[in-house]
């Protein structure tokens, strides 16, 4: 049976998340140790008592995931991938479970991403949005007609649900051209900025060089990124795209339509939430879906 991990991004955390795992197994309780050194505060007491806005601070949600991901798959009986894939932030995730990124390592690109993202959100005031009900191709057309704005697709989540991501000013005129061209909902996010676009250029400069940086290896499977969507084993490749991807879109509806093509029988959740097992479900209903 091939199988494929897949990996969350940001929006999967919840108060409490890793608790569990980290009072009954000793190899998790050391890698969230570990991970609370690498950083320099204890993220892990956020995780387990802090509340959902502590969790929401994008220096914190970031790490969290990654770490509660990667303790999932490293501690993990039978984690034998066939391939790998992670939506946005879950691509580090991807990359560590993999081989190609060491722990300590991706939990410091982690780290280094957030509090880039974070800055580049200061800089440029932004957001994204929520396009529900309407083709891909017309977001597509509505986003391209906009002038003087910058709004773009972000997020292609699965048929029928597109993230779209720009200034505030774009945002609200592209809500208003969707909902006008039949849109179900056009619902602005709850989040600090303008993810996957233009608008992380200033983030993406400095993650290029923290990456450029950083030792990565081989993977043990193919990596379906989410900007080429397609496997990736080539370490030159693997580092370009995740560079790339900070500044554009996630094409999760395609990864997930590859690797189906390429034979993966199951996916699996890796990391906090269900949020993905849902999205791959909308993308082929026939898909077998599970989490560790």
């Amino acid at each position: 049976m091939k199988k494929a991990y897949i990996f969350p991004g940001q929006g999967a955390q919840f108060p409490g998340m890793g608790k569990e795992l980290y009072e009954n197994n000793q190899e998790a309780k050391s890698l969230f140790e570990k991970a609370n050194e690498i950083l320099g505060f204890r993220i892990s007491d956020i995780m387990f008592e802090g509340s959902e806005e502590e969790l929401k601070q994008t220096k914190v949600t970031q790490p969290a995931i990654f770490l509660h991901s990667v303790v999932l798959a490293t501690t993990s009986v039978d984690f034998s991938p066939a391939m790998v894939a992670g939506h946005s932030l879950g691509e580090f995730s991807a990359l560590v479970a993999s081989g190609t990124l060491s722990f300590e390592d991706g939990l410091k690109l982690v780290y280094q991403r957030a509090l880039a993202m974070q800055e580049a959100c200061e800089i440029n005031p932004s957001g994204m949005a929520a396009i529900l009900g309407l083709e891909d191709q017309k977001v597509e057309e509505i986003c391209a007609s906009i002038e003087n704005e910058i709004v773009v697709p972000a997020n292609y989540n699965c048929p029928g649900q597109l993230v779209i991501s720009g200034s505030n000013k774009g945002i609200e005129i592209a809500c208003e051209k969707m909902k006008a061209a039949g849109a179900k909902r056009a619902l602005p996010l709850p989040v600090g900025g303008a993810f996957h676009s233009p608008l992380m250029e200033p983030a993406r400069e400095k993650l290029q060089s923290a990456i450029e940086a950083t030792l990565f290896k081989a993977p043990s499977c193919p990596v379906y990124q989410n900007v080429s969507t397609t496997g990736v084993v080539d370490v030159q490749e693997i580092k370009y795209n995740l560079i790339a991807q900070l500044t554009a879109p996630v094409k999760w509806t395609q990864s997930v339509q590859q690797m189906i093509e390429d034979g993966a029988d199951i996916f699996i959740e890796c990391g906090p939430g269900k949020v993905l097992q849902g999205l791959v479900k909308k993308i082929n209903k026939d898909a077998e879906v599970a989490s560790i």
